[in-house]
């Protein structure tokens, strides 16, 4: 009789990692920086790792400078294969600066995108106004993405600010927060120059965030995204994943890279930072 597994192999075999949520999944998310691949780069991409993306996102400002024709095509091909698509928030940025972010809610809509990032990880936006878009957007039926943290490395993380702010943006309909990152994950927020994390702002955050799985945690780096698999689970949502590293963490969620099959082994991990949370 024949069966069917779920590896490519059709093979009786169960990934070491288990509980690994499938789509349509609200945790265990993973949101794809795209940088410009056209087509038939995004064609052979979802083809292969549609099933492991749950959100891709068109980096900074780079959807603006698509042709039309394309760009609709491109947004409508990604959700074809079950993927929400957004624009990154620089672009927002940009027209809140210039005072159309409401007729960029709009034109969205139209191009057939199905998520929104609001972020003032360049600009200063009030509290106030970034609510009044947050909820716009909701009414427009986005999925709302509301990033906190600064982009200038300068530009120090006040995580009782961070907190009060993720409150907010949750209590006006955000679906996620994002935890800014860019896509260096080096010397931004939560992360130091080497890109490690601090582990005081990551437990106040874990800590005082009224759903810390309201959280996607920007982890451009390897070693990012194994730290918060090995602390909070293969379903931790993580985000900014390089378009070539689709099926590379979907390995370490599974267990099927080394860096998270040793864990299952029970081998020592004394070197191992865990923070308990109650979800």
């Amino acid at each position: 009789m024949n069966r069917d597994f779920n590896n490519g192999w059709n093979l009786d075999m169960e990934f070491p990692l288990v509980g690994r949520e499938e789509k349509p999944r609200r945790n265990g998310l993973t949101m794809v920086l795209d940088k410009g691949l056209g087509l038939y780069e995004t064609e052979d991409l979802l083809e292969i790792s549609s099933k492991y993306i749950d959100f891709l996102k068109l980096s900074f400002g780079t959807s603006g400078l698509y042709p039309k024709d394309l760009l609709k095509r491109k947004i409508e091909l990604v959700k074809d294969y079950g993927v929400d698509i957004y624009p990154g928030g620089t672009f927002l940025e940009v027209a809140i600066v210039q005072n159309k972010w409401e007729e960029y809610l709009y034109r969205a809509k139209e191009l057939g995108f199905n998520a929104i990032e609001v972020s003032d990880g360049t600009i200063d936006l009030t509290s106030n106004l970034r609510s009044i878009i947050i909820r716009k957007a909701k009414e427009l039926e986005f999925k709302v993405f509301a990033e906190i943290g600064k982009k200038d490395k300068d530009e120090d993380f006040k995580v009782s600010q961070m907190i009060k702010q993720l409150k907010r943006d949750v209590a006006d309909g955000a679906y996620k927060v994002i935890v800014e990152a860019r896509e260096s994950g080096k010397g931004v927020s939560i992360y130091n120059e080497s890109g490690e994390a601090d582990e005081f702002k990551l437990q106040r955050l874990l800590l005082d965030s009224p759903h810390p799985t309201d959280i996607i945690w920007e982890a451009p780096l390897k070693k990012q995204q194994v730290y918060f698999i090995n602390m909070l689970g293969n379903n931790v949502n993580l985000g900014n994943i390089d378009t070539r590293d689709i099926l590379a963490l979907e390995s370490l969620r599974t267990g099927l890279r080394g860096d998270t099959f040793r864990k299952t082994l029970n081998l020592d991990t004394s070197d191992e930072t865990v923070i308990e949370i109650d979800v």
